[in-house]
Formats: C-alpha cells, structure tokens, sequence
C-alpha cells in the first residue's frame, strides 16, 4: 500500500497544473500536498506495523508464523531460478512482478514490524 504514496503526487501535481495557473498559489498548495502524504504514510507505516504485531502476538501458531513461512517459500523460489537452474542450464520461468511485489512488501513489513518491536522494547527501557 506504500508504495502507491509516490504514485499518486505526481498525478496530483497535474492536476494542480491545469487547475491553478497562479505559481505562487500552486507552490502552496504542493507544500500542503506533500505534507498531508508524508503524515498519511506515517500513519500508514503504524498501521503496518500493529498488524504485524498483532500476528507475531496471535494465539495461532499458524498465524504467528504464516508470513515468516511464505517468505521462506519465495526465499527458495528465488534462490531456484537464480542459483540452481543457472548451474544445470534448465529453462526457468520468470518471477511474476506481482510477487516480486508481495516479496517487497511481506519483507518490509517484517523489517517494519520488527523495527517497531525493538523500538518499544528501547523506549521501556
């Protein structure tokens, strides 16, 4: 979901070109923009992580373990394609972008999480 935060500025920027011709007032309002974006991905960014949390604390094992276990699974997946298929000379399929995606956000949902785990555990001493 972060990662549509830098996506949407430069539509809204258009917009704020073909809708406000004065530059002054335009500047203003592209300060304003990027201040109400960078505050949402902040919030964003703790949603995240209380998410993560609440799954790492779940009564579940399979709910504390079901995102550590996939990125395993793509762990193997990659290292599949890019290590040991090169070695035999076997045809190999290429890694949808979709999951290089979840990939991406599954990882940096973890490095968030655990940031943030860390960070409590620092600020109560």
């Amino acid at each position: 979901m972060l990662q549509f935060l830098p996506l949407l500025f430069p539509i809204l920027e258009k917009t704020l070109d073909r809708v406000l011709p004065d530059t002054v007032q335009k500047d203003k309002v592209r300060a304003e923009l990027q201040t109400a974006l960078l505050a949402n991905s902040a919030e964003l960014e703790r949603t995240a992580a209380n998410i993560i949390m609440s799954e790492a604390n779940g009564e579940s094992w399979l709910q504390r373990n079901w995102r550590p276990m996939l990125m395993v699974l793509f762990g193997v997946i990659i290292a599949n394609n890019f290590l040991i298929v090169p070695i035999f000379n076997t045809p190999t399929a290429d890694i949808p972008p979709d999951m290089w995606d979840l990939l991406k956000l599954g990882l940096g949902g973890y490095v968030l999480g655990r940031s943030a785990e860390k960070g409590i555990r620092v600020w109560k001493g």
